[in-house]
């Protein structure tokens, strides 16, 4: 073997060490410990659950102003109702005042009567 057969032959097997070698310490750079493990998932978990956080606030308000405009309707029409009230009494007192007798009013609903205190 002549000398320069024998440099190509040593530095060849030069090279693959190193890249035995190269290849192996990329390798173990690479993995991942267990903790390493154990943190992305804590990070997943954390993460879904800030996006539910998220839309359970953001239901949270939906729901709060749902309940703000029911809230204002209803306030609507408890005044509503204490107009019509006073407008029937007013009504029934002219009525009477004319020397008249109202008609007979009927019966108040079953589901009514918890909300009717007043008679007209």
């Amino acid at each position: 073997m002549s000398n320069a057969e024998m440099w190509t032959a040593v530095s060849g097997g030069v090279v693959g060490a190193a890249s035995a070698v190269a290849t192996f310490w990329g390798g173990w750079a690479a993995r991942r410990t267990r903790g390493d493990r154990r943190r992305d998932d804590f990070s997943v978990v954390t993460d879904a659950m800030r996006k539910e956080i998220d839309r359970q606030g953001q239901r949270i308000d939906e729901l709060e102003q749902v309940s703000d405009r029911q809230e204002q309707r209803l306030e609507g029409a408890g005044v509503a109702i204490t107009y019509l009230i006073d407008r029937v009494r007013g009504l029934t007192s002219w009525v009477r005042a004319a020397g008249l007798e109202p008609p007979a009013a009927k019966p108040i609903p079953e589901r009514a009567r918890d909300f009717i205190h007043h008679d007209v």
